[in-house]
């Protein structure tokens, strides 16, 4: 593609939430990308669901992805970049939370009430919540493609989730944890797993409301990035090798002015394959989820 100063378009998709919250937190990138690759133009676009992300690469309308359910779901039509890594740590997890005087202590609690999640194909917001939810013996139904039996769920986006939770719509709610540990009240403990490799916890506390977490995920590998296979283009290989060499030094000068860098998302890139992705394919095959040809 290209654009009217002939520099090359790259549009980029990013992962679907509120759309001038997502652009904001990767305005950074998009700011590296440009700053360091000569001759590109990257445009950011936020898909209304994750759905939407494989037809618009698919169809070569997109030529940069940032999920790992459409890489799943079919990876030859991508070449990996890598994972994104912030804060030192290439993990995130999954998080329940409730109200702090809520019953709901575990996860066989939810029986009966209603759970707000993210997106139905969001890793942390849906498929881990809901896999875990069956796992602990609850009747989940055809969720999250269909309506759970034992609770009541509701789908949309991360951040609506937990508003749901907060003005009474919801009796608990799933997210990952740089969206909810700054809900969770300071001093409140962590497993380890998430105090080792969670690089949000220095937020804990800031925001509100607040709520109380009653199930941690193990480590899930952070979001990959990748470029679609058909994309011809010199700039393609440049923007690989500058996300992979980036780092915390770097990225800092792109920074827009008055940023939290408490919400970057990305760092640099970290190495990996597709094995470090078979616990989101065991729980995509445990729901039936079929992500299609």
């Amino acid at each position: 593609m290209g654009s009217s100063d002939g520099a090359e378009t790259v549009t980029m998709l990013l992962t679907p939430d509120n759309p001038s919250d997502v652009r904001r937190r990767y305005e950074p990138m998009h700011n590296l990308i440009e700053g360091e690759v000569d001759g590109v133009e990257v445009e950011t676009q936020v898909p209304q669901d994750y759905s939407a992300i494989r037809p618009a690469l698919k169809s070569e309308q997109a030529e940069i992805g940032m999920d790992d359910i459409t890489l799943i779901s079919n990876p030859d039509l991508m070449d990996v970049y890598g994972t994104a890594v912030t804060g030192g740590s290439a993990f995130y997890f999954s998080v329940m939370l409730t109200n702090p005087d809520s019953n709901i202590q575990q996860r066989t609690d939810v029986e009966g009430e209603t759970m707000a999640f993210a997106d139905r194909l969001s890793t942390s917001g849906s498929i881990f919540a809901v896999y875990a939810l069956k796992q602990a013996g609850l009747d989940v139904g055809e969720a999250p493609d269909g309506d759970p039996v034992d609770f009541e769920g509701s789908w949309s986006n991360h951040e609506v989730a937990l508003e749901k939770l907060g003005n009474g719509e919801a009796d608990a709610a799933t997210t990952w944890g740089g969206n909810g540990i700054a809900h969770i009240p300071s001093g409140t403990e962590v497993p380890d797993r998430v105090d080792q490799k969670s690089s949000f916890l220095d937020t804990i506390g800031s925001e509100s409301p607040k709520f109380r977490p009653f199930w941690w995920s193990f480590p899930i590998p952070k979001q990959p990035v990748y470029a679609r296979k058909t994309w011809k283009s010199d700039k393609k290989d440049e923007i690989g090798t500058v996300l992979r060499n980036s780092d915390k030094g770097l990225i800092q000068q792109y920074y827009p002015e008055d940023y939290d860098e408490e919400e970057l998302p990305f760092t640099t890139l970290a190495q990996t394959s597709m094995k470090e992705y078979q616990p989101v394919i065991k729980r995509l095959d445990a729901l039936g989820i079929e992500l299609g040809e």
